[in-house]
């Protein structure tokens, strides 16, 4: 079985402070994040995920977890709400070592507590950063890879195909809210083709084109590596057409559900 995920050989609480915002397009805002701090981070590439800490509104400053350990989470969960911040998982988009600087690329989900913290977040505004490491994983013996996610998995693949080496070969289905929102300017290796579905409006769960699009296509021959996130329903779905209907063994797909419509995270 592939493991889920590669953690960093060390890792530490880091607070951080607002640079920028930037819109790439209208359903996504890149928040550049930066500080000494960022000296303790290593950037790994690929999908590198990190816990993000940013303040609820009405909180004036970012009261960061003083445990490194797995106990940061308790320790959180000891604050109360009035003291306690947001903490959800990104991938970090860019990372600019150089320059003390990373870049959090947020999918704006309508009134979301992270979304509506990226949508007012200015220069200044403290955040922090914990090291989670990669989910990302492809075994040796994959021939070619099959990349999908919403929007909310977008960051992560641009991220990956950023990264990827010149020789890898890849099918990438990419959901998104809109026309408006596919990109035009991603760096791929020549061996890539990628798949934009825009919604446009469409009463359809997030999730369901690119999963139907999967179903629909005549993958490459070969054994390949399956590295799917995003809706829950489409994480679970590629990876059930898969194993069902193609035949694919489990512990080459790598699934994950970020998020599930219609509910929201706990705080």
């Amino acid at each position: 079985m592939l493991p889920k995920m590669r953690t960093p050989e060390s890792r530490r609480m880091i607070t951080l402070e607002v640079r920028g915002t930037t819109k790439p397009t209208p359903a996504f805002s890149v928040i550049t994040l930066g500080g000494p701090e960022l000296e303790h981070l290593k950037p790994m590439g690929f999908d590198q995920t990190v816990r993000l800490f940013f303040p609820r509104e009405g909180q004036e400053g970012l009261r960061m977890p003083r445990l490194s350990s797995e106990a940061w989470m308790a320790e959180l969960l000891l604050l109360p709400k009035s003291r306690r911040p947001w903490v959800r998982n990104f991938t970090i988009r860019r990372a600019r070592p150089e320059l003390g600087e990373v870049d959090i690329e947020f999918a704006l989900h309508g009134d979301t507590p992270a979304s509506t913290w990226a949508r007012r977040a200015r220069p200044g505004d403290p955040a922090g950063v914990f090291d989670m490491g990669l989910t990302y994983l492809p075994p040796a013996h994959a021939e070619w890879q099959l990349l999908a996610g919403d929007e909310s998995a977008v960051p992560a693949i641009l991220a990956i195909l950023e990264h990827a080496p010149a020789s890898l070969v890849a099918e990438v289905f990419l959901e998104v809210p809109g026309a408006d929102d596919i990109r035009t300017d991603i760096t791929a290796p020549d061996g890539v083709r990628v798949r934009w579905l825009a919604r446009d409006g469409a009463d359809t769960l997030p999730g369901s084109l690119a999963l139907d699009a999967i179903k629909e296509s005549a993958l490459r021959p070969g054994r390949f590596y399956t590295w799917v996130a995003g809706e829950a329903a489409l994480a679970t779905g590629v990876r059930r057409h898969l194993v069902r209907d193609r035949g694919v063994p489990k512990p080459d797909i790598a699934f994950f559900g970020y998020w599930r419509h219609g509910r929201s995270s706990p705080g």
